[in-house]
């Protein structure tokens, strides 16, 4: 990884799976700035067949395992789990046993027993892990947190968040994830994003939730019969209304509307709702502290958070202040490029990172926790905390404290 000097060769890196989330892979390729992809598994042919002219010099391999087995020899440094959900655990720790940094995409397991598995990976070999929770690395989630940090309205008390989802019938009801059985369901797969900010901007995590919700829409409509192709380009085909959607997963049985309330370990109330037949597609953040409330209008660049910290009055469209979400090109306003330049400083330097496998943990139990009580007619349940060795470790920034060794 490192050459003579101050000369540091660029650090190679091992994808497992080039689906829907390989613009990390493309965001990771940047010759001679700091990472380049030296190798990719994937189970499609098609993909494969690709990937010589994606990333020259790349060598191509249809397993995982043949690609960890073959690691040292391609001179692979640490690897990119960016395959379906429900195979996050066998490919990550597979790879955290071949000794290899992994960076896994969130979220981190489908279920608890999942994720706690990898942390117990990660702690047993001593190889770095790291979570790509890219929301903490977008423009508006970074504005919210340092307005938060710098104490802008005091204490937060509580924080909502609304999430319109305009292309969920294309992204998530055509394919795999549309499949509690691959997903848990989406308040795992697509909350986990959030849930992860509502910890992040609150200071604390989720210890009891509730939750409803349904299959309002989308269980009626039309699927294409068991082992079809999905359909090309069933991403944003732009169908309007909703229910004119066709070619669905043979098997659609997650959520489509939820609706999830949470008491974080500090006392912080927070509500998180998803809705897949929006019109539109943004995220609606709310925190009010002991001292003021921010929101954010827009979630791209350019977008406004504004600050009330004034008062009482009636609605005031100025706000007292207004801020804006800061310029970004490339995916989710460039944090992919953010996130992968952090897990490849982790690797080099085992630097500190904004995002954390234990947070990641956590938003994932808080998510399967309100999947189970929406499907139990809204009823509460806390939420399993962390073995306390695990959190202990992944809270010292993945190193034993001197009992522990």
């Amino acid at each position: 990884m490192s050459g003579r000097g101050s000369i540091v060769t660029d650090l190679r890196l091992g994808v497992v799976g080039l689906g829907l989330r390989g613009n990390l892979a493309d965001a990771a390729h940047r010759p001679g700035v700091g990472s380049v992809v030296a190798a990719v598994a994937d189970t499609d042919p098609v993909v494969r067949a690709g990937v010589g002219a994606r990333f020259p010099g790349a060598v191509a391999y249809a397993d995982h395992r043949r690609l960890l087995d073959a690691a040292d020899a391609d001179g692979v440094d640490a690897i990119v789990v960016t395959t379906p959900d429900d195979t996050h655990a066998a490919v990550a720790r597979a790879a955290l046993e071949a000794g290899k940094p992994v960076f896994v995409e969130k979220p981190l397991g489908i279920t608890v027993e999942q994720c706690d598995a990898i942390l117990r990976t990660a702690y047993e070999t001593g190889t770095p892990l790291y979570v790509g929770d890219t929301m903490r690395h977008t423009g508006v989630v970074r504005l919210m947190r340092d307005i938060v940090a710098r104490g802008d309205i005091g204490v937060p008390r509580t924080v909502w968040v609304r999430h319109f989802v305009a292309y969920g019938g294309d992204y998530y009801f055509k394919d795999w994830h549309a499949d509690r059985r691959r997903t848990t369901g989406l308040l795992v797969q697509k909350a986990a994003h959030d849930i992860d900010v509502v910890h992040w901007l609150a200071g604390g995590y989720t210890s009891r939730v509730h939750a409803l919700g349904a299959l309002m829409l989308y269980g009626d409509l039309p699927r294409r019969p068991p082992g079809t192709p999905r359909p090309a380009g069933r991403h944003r085909d732009d169908t309007w209304p909703p229910a004119a959607r066709r070619d669905l997963n043979p098997v659609v049985d997650v959520e489509d509307v939820s609706v999830m309330n949470m008491r974080l370990d500090n006392g912080v109330i927070a509500a998180y709702q998803q809705c897949h037949f929006s019109p539109d597609y943004w995220r609606s953040y709310t925190v009010i502290g002991t001292e003021g409330r921010l929101e954010n209008f827009g979630d791209r660049p350019g977008d406004e958070v504004r600050v009330w910290h004034t008062g009482p009055s009636g609605y005031r469209p100025g706000a007292d202040a207004i801020h804006r979400v800061p310029a970004g090109e490339g995916a989710h306003g460039r944090a992919d490029d953010r996130v992968i330049a952090e897990f490849c400083r982790f690797v080099r330097l085992g630097d500190a990172t904004d995002t954390s496998p234990l947070a990641a943990r956590m938003s994932v139990a808080a998510g399967v926790l309100a999947t189970r009580s929406l499907r139990t007619g809204g009823t509460a349940y806390d939420v399993p905390p962390p073995d306390p060795v695990l959190a202990e470790y992944f809270a010292a920034g993945q190193r034993r404290p001197a009992h522990q060794h």
